[in-house]
């Protein structure tokens, strides 16, 4: 599948030639992480932290922009990062996994070599799990500090060397990147070969055909300049990605964006096509043999938020907002046989929301002023404590979430926003 590329460099996107001669530059990255999030995994890579463009204080240009992304799709990070606090600090902020490049070749010293004593300092902060090492390589030799200089290591070798201390391997074909002239596929063939973690390679990848022949190689593909120029689309790169070999139907699980799995239909290609089209998730119909959107007849779409693919390719993962039942019975999901949204934290949220949106005659909630609710927390919380049995603290614990919740919609909170912090700390 692809991977899209976010290269921010002094506070901008840009796409750089062999990681130098700037080809274009843009200064939109929240609507570009938007629109990739919607196809797959985004990799994020401040290329000034690379470089050392450091301020006094460690930040860069991007810091705050990349702060603010990391979580908002399932990101790689990578850019400067030399020690196992800052890959914890990236991991705490919400990237799932932190990209290592020069740092894993370059020992203490400052002589070329695999540095395993780094790359177990940094397996020890975060596990090996969320370790990506990048082998970058021109002519077949590691290069480092930001391609400038060969590691003088064999490319298959400082390979072999790092796989024990990752998940996954980032190869780019330094002498293609940016040129769209394609990758060397003879010498990621040799590179499959050699190791058997993910592999994610980039490098001059310019057409579909490409990334559907890397793909039936197992290799991902981490495209930048293919994307910004339009040369590869991604929902072409998705639908291609999948695995028709096995099916003519991929099996599709929509999920609601709280969690619930609403129902289980069927796509082909051009299911697929309208799916991306009109953002509204779309089936073949085995039944009535024809394209089917879901709430064409009833108005209950499925607005679909982003798509996933499992790990052979054969079942897409749709995480979708429900307006209304799925089922067609009237069910809130296919799985239960009542119209009940199931009731969560972030329904009350949007029930709160609508309350004062669209207050109705003698709504309570629509009353609370900041002040009152403020006190109406702190009146709660008081008599939580004083609950002295389990049915006691369950209404009290009731009354405090409903009150904390009207408290977070006046300041612009969601639970995500507090379950993101809460994960933050467990993972510092």
């Amino acid at each position: 599948m692809i991977i899209s590329s976010i290269d921010l460099k002094d506070g901008k996107v840009v796409q750089l030639r062999q990681g130098k001669d700037l080809v274009l530059e843009r200064d939109d990255p929240d609507s570009l992480i938007s629109e990739f999030d919607r196809y797959g995994e985004v990799a994020i890579i401040d290329l000034d932290a690379a470089l050392r463009n450091t301020k006094a204080d460690g930040t860069t240009a991007n810091t705050a922009i990349l702060k603010r992304l990391l979580r908002k799709g399932n990101v790689r990070v990578g850019g400067g990062i030399r020690d196992g606090k800052k890959a914890r600090e990236l991991v705490s902020l919400g990237a799932e996994k932190v990209i290592i490049g020069s740092a894993a070749f370059s020992l203490a010293d400052g002589s070329a070599g695999v540095n395993t004593a780094f790359l177990q300092s940094l397996v020890d902060a975060i596990g090996r799990e969320r370790i990506i090492v990048s082998v970058d390589a021109r002519d077949g030799k590691i290069a480092v500090k930001g391609w400038t200089e060969s590691a003088g290591i064999d490319l298959i070798d400082g390979a072999r060397a790092v796989e024990p201390f990752c998940s996954e391997l980032l190869f780019t074909c330094v002498e293609r990147e940016g040129t769209m002239t394609g990758i060397d596929m003879a010498l990621v063939e040799r590179l499959r070969s050699a190791v058997s973690c993910r592999l994610v390679v980039a490098g001059g990848v310019s057409t579909i055909d490409e990334v559907v022949a890397l793909e039936r190689l197992g290799c991902d593909v981490q495209l930048g300049m293919a994307l910004y120029t339009g040369a590869i689309a991604l929902k072409d790169g998705f639908i291609n990605c999948l695995d028709w070999n096995k099916l003519d139907l991929m099996p599709v699980v929509a999920q609601s964006d709280t969690g619930e799995v609403l129902m289980v239909g069927y796509a082909n290609r051009e299911a697929f096509e309208k799916t991306f089209a009109e953002g509204k998730l779309t089936f073949w119909s085995r039944s009535r043999n024809e394209l089917w959107t879901k709430g064409e007849t009833s108005g209950n779409y499925l607005e679909v938020l982003r798509l996933r693919v499992d790990c052979d390719r054969d079942t897409v993962l749709a995480t979708v907002r429900p307006r209304g039942p799925a089922c067609h019975t009237g069910a809130w999901t296919c799985f239960k046989t009542v119209a009940d949204r199931p009731y969560s934290l972030p329904y009350l949220s949007s029930i709160i929301a609508d309350r004062f949106a669209n207050p109705r005659p003698g709504s309570y909630t629509a009353t609370l002023t900041a002040e009152r609710v403020r006190e109406k927390v702190m009146e709660e919380a008081e008599e939580l404590t004083e609950a002295e049995d389990r049915d006691e603290v369950v209404w009290e614990v009731a009354d405090l979430l409903y009150f904390m919740n009207v408290l977070m919609h006046r300041e612009g909170v969601s639970w995500q926003d507090v379950l993101d912090e809460l994960d933050k700390r467990h993972k510092k």
